[in-house]
């Protein structure tokens, strides 16, 4: 695969999942090239491996049928903004040369979000420098948005919602995929941890008047070029 249009990068494997698993699924079949950069392993975790890990992203990458996906390495639970860390976010941005990157939303209670976060923010400036020892040429991404992968529950605005209720079951087998995170040692008591992610894109679906939706933020002004942009039209995916 050559340049993506879309680079997810997720903290854990299963945070791209969760969070914009009908984002990617309709991308992609709008024939979108989308990739998902993992930063950390995810592991340890109660009832997970970093073999049972994996499997579990090998196969909910197929659900939603991603051709590119990788994982960075960056340490589980100490992951930090450091310049290190920048770096090797920034030379994969170089590499893929995204149109837009897909960043979790900077406030949360887990330390690994927020750190994800600011690196983001922080590679994508990096990823355009010039006289660097950094690998590739440089790139300047022309947009980031954030998503929401919050353990805090709070209720942030979105700047949009995207339309994924053509693709609601491809999410969720991908976010079903993650047994040793989502099932394993859990309450079956209803509601489960899976039922909180379909209801939680319900309720974005209704905020536009559609079955299920995901939240997107962006912190600049977004334009448009007519107002025709605006009018509703059946999600293609």
């Amino acid at each position: 695969m050559g340049a993506l249009d879309l680079l997810v990068v997720a903290t854990h494997p299963d945070d791209a999942e969760i969070s914009l698993g009908g984002l990617i699924a309709v991308s992609i079949r709008q024939n979108l090239r989308v990739g998902v950069l993992d930063l950390t392993s995810g592991e340890p975790t109660p009832h997970g491996t970093p073999a049972i890990r994996a499997a579990e992203t090998e196969q909910a990458s197929a659900e939603l049928g991603l051709t590119w996906r990788r994982n960075l390495g960056l340490p589980n639970r100490s992951l930090q903004p450091t310049l290190d860390h920048r770096r090797r976010l920034a030379e994969v941005i170089r590499e893929t040369r995204p149109q837009l990157i897909l960043a979790p939303y900077w406030q949360d209670v887990h330390p690994d979000h927020v750190a994800a976060s600011s690196l983001c923010d922080e590679a994508r400036f990096w990823a355009k420098l010039s006289r660097t020892d950094m690998s590739g040429d440089p790139w300047w991404t022309p947009m980031l948005l954030h998503y929401f992968s919050i353990h805090l529950r709070i209720h942030p605005s979105a700047s949009f919602v995207i339309d994924i209720s053509t693709v609601i079951e491809r999410k969720m087998a991908a976010v079903q995929a993650y047994r040793s995170q989502l099932q394993t040692g859990r309450s079956e008591a209803f509601p489960t941890v899976v039922d909180d992610i379909r209801d939680r894109a319900r309720y974005w679906g209704w905020a536009i008047n559609t079955a299920y939706g995901e939240p997107l933020v962006n912190r600049e002004t977004l334009g448009v070029r007519s107002l025709k942009a605006l009018f509703a039209e059946p999600c293609d995916g």
